[in-house]
């Protein structure tokens, strides 16, 4: 897992950290609260609106209006560059109602695959497949994509959100298995002052703040079809696709995968939130040391500060400890450690009683060589 660009691909805190923009946003409160609640009665008409209306270029037209007092506010660039007999769009997945954005600018259908179906799936737009799963779940969206007359598909290979500012994910492959050519569409999402959305928080907890902010902007742009070559796999052409989206976007294109993401909320959650802005490597750390309560943890923890230890025995190990609680890493523990500007005091060895020695960062290395930055795994 790529440790150092995952943290920016994540919001884990809604508020700003600035003084005066969270300042600002205290002051904004109770008239966003207003809106909320006003939003709340207008989101009601506009579900019923489009529940009455059948799909044509009025409904969506109507709802993309009432959207806009909604606050979500969508724009496209060049929409002649739609190809209207194209089976299958590939987007990028910022927030949990991308499929409805973009259905506001075309007719297509987006697949409920994780959740049940039912109520809540149709209410929120997203096609039901009824009770099948694995291989069923994949012939079932070939045979609609290769079904006359039915509307395009819209999938997102990310299979997950990012905040859309510094990468994408790395695509799946399995979406470009239903279709030989594609359409990839770019989608862009800014917000003043609060985080699209977190990691941790439920679909209707993130339609709420989209009530309660002034406007969220959705910038939609459509780049020309793309075809896959004969000597082309599936996963070639997959990052294929990724790669001309985080062009478009202005963003890197990682093979940091949706596991990687759920692994690195659970650490992030795991570990207390309590933290300062003292300088380890330009990281947050911890004020103090974090006691984990159970004495498994402890026992684990005290297993990797050894591990780092034998790498760098000049270093303190109440530091290590301390930073491994904050990165439950070894390799990201000891690149902080050799990437730090902060001099730590030489750990006593023996029963020395000579004067204080030289701080740690001035001393040589040459006798124990950076380590290997790999895929970070938890010591069990």
């Amino acid at each position: 897992m790529e440790t150092q660009g995952i943290e920016q691909m994540f919001d884990f805190q809604r508020l700003p950290n600035d003084g005066l923009v969270l300042l600002l946003v205290l002051l904004y409160s109770p008239v966003g609260l207003c809106l909320m609640l006003l939003r709340i009665f207008v989101g009601a008409h506009v579900f019923l609106v489009s529940c009455a209306l059948p799909d044509s270029l009025a409904r969506r037209f109507i709802v993309r209006v009432m959207s806009s007092v909604l606050g979500m506010h969508v724009r496209q660039n060049s929409p002649r560059l739609r190809d209207k007999s194209t089976k299958l769009y590939i987007c990028n997945h910022v927030t949990q109602f991308d499929h409805n954005i973009v259905n506001l600018l075309t007719s297509c259908n987006t697949p409920m695959l994780e959740d049940s179906a039912g109520f809540v799936c149709w209410a929120r737009g997203f096609m039901e497949l009824g009770a099948i799963s694995g291989q069923d779940e994949m012939e079932s969206l070939r045979r609609y994509c290769s079904s006359p007359g039915t509307l395009p598909l819209l999938l997102f290979p990310e299979e997950d959100t990012t905040n859309g500012r510094a990468g994408l994910l790395k695509f799946s492959s399995w979406p470009f298995s239903l279709t030989d050519s594609i359409q990839p569409v770019a989608l862009q999402v800014k917000r003043p002052f609060l985080a699209l959305s977190t990691p941790d928080s439920f679909w209707l907890t993130e339609l709420l703040w989209t009530f309660f902010v002034p406007c969220t902007v959705y910038h939609v742009r459509w780049l020309p079809t793309v075809s896959r070559q004969d000597e082309e796999s599936l996963q070639e052409f997959a990052n294929k696709i990724q790669g001309l989206l985080a062009t478009e976007l202005g963003v890197v294109s990682t093979q940091i995968t949706k596991a990687d993401k759920a692994e690195h909320v659970k650490r992030k959650l795991h570990v207390a939130p309590h933290t300062t802005t003292s300088n380890l490597g330009a990281r947050p750390r911890p004020l103090g040391f974090m006691v984990r309560s159970s004495g498994v943890e402890e026992l684990r923890i005290s297993r990797m500060a050894q591990q780092v230890k034998e790498v760098l025995p000049d270093i303190p190990l109440g530091i290590i400890t301390r930073d491994l609680v904050q990165t439950n890493c070894v390799d990201t523990t000891i690149t902080n450690l050799l990437e730090s500007t902060e001099e730590f005091p030489l750990e006593a060895t023996g029963g020395s009683t000579s004067a204080p020695g030289p701080s740690w960062r001035s001393l040589s290395f040459s006798a124990a060589p950076a380590p290997t930055i790999k895929v970070c795994q938890s010591s069990k």
